[in-house]
């Protein structure tokens, strides 16, 4: 069995309604995946599958999804040893240590070609951060910057298929994955 690690884009089924997370396990058990928990109420499942391609997990993930709440998301699977990886590759330690609700990793389904992490450069602010790490897009955002155009610039619409979290919640999934 190998342990994975699924990430919801959005858990926001329409106005005032929110996917329940011990609906979500519920759902993960349906598949017939083994030992679905969750991490906070914004859609963070680990669970257990025998070894299976990324994108197989995705594309039964997303059509349960859409099956169960009426909606598509998309749903972006690292199995435990990407996770690792991703959380140990963190570029910016002493920021995390300081805030780390104030860094963040925009998860990729594909790698972020090099051409589009050179555009970001441009939306940067003078007390932000950012630095592409196997694909993945990490950020330090400002406190004093309450509306970052860097945060506008990693949409779907730029980067592909992603979904961010911060260092709060990248650690304690590779927490949960490491057990």
């Amino acid at each position: 069995m190998q342990t994975y690690v699924a990430l919801l884009y959005s858990i926001v089924l329409g106005e005032g309604r929110r996917v329940v997370m011990s609906d979500l396990r519920a759902m993960a058990q349906g598949l017939g995946l083994s030992n679905p928990r969750t991490l906070v109420a914004t859609g963070n499942l680990v669970f257990e599958a025998q070894e299976t391609e990324i994108a197989v997990l995705e594309g039964r993930l997303e059509a349960a999804f859409e099956a169960t709440f009426g909606r598509h998301v998309d749903i972006i699977v690292r199995c435990a040893n990407d996770w690792l990886m991703l959380a140990a590759g963190n570029p910016f330690p002493a920021e995390s240590a300081a805030a780390a609700d104030q860094v963040a990793v925009r998860v990729m389904r594909k790698p972020v070609p090099a051409e589009a992490v050179a555009a970001l450069d441009a939306y940067v602010g003078k007390d932000e951060k950012m630095r592409a790490v196997s694909g993945d897009i990490w950020v330090v955002f400002s406190r004093e910057t309450p509306s970052s155009r860097l945060l506008a610039a990693t949409s779907h619409k730029r980067l592909g298929v992603g979904t961010s979290r911060n260092w709060n919640t990248v650690r304690k999934l590779a927490e949960m994955v490491a057990k």
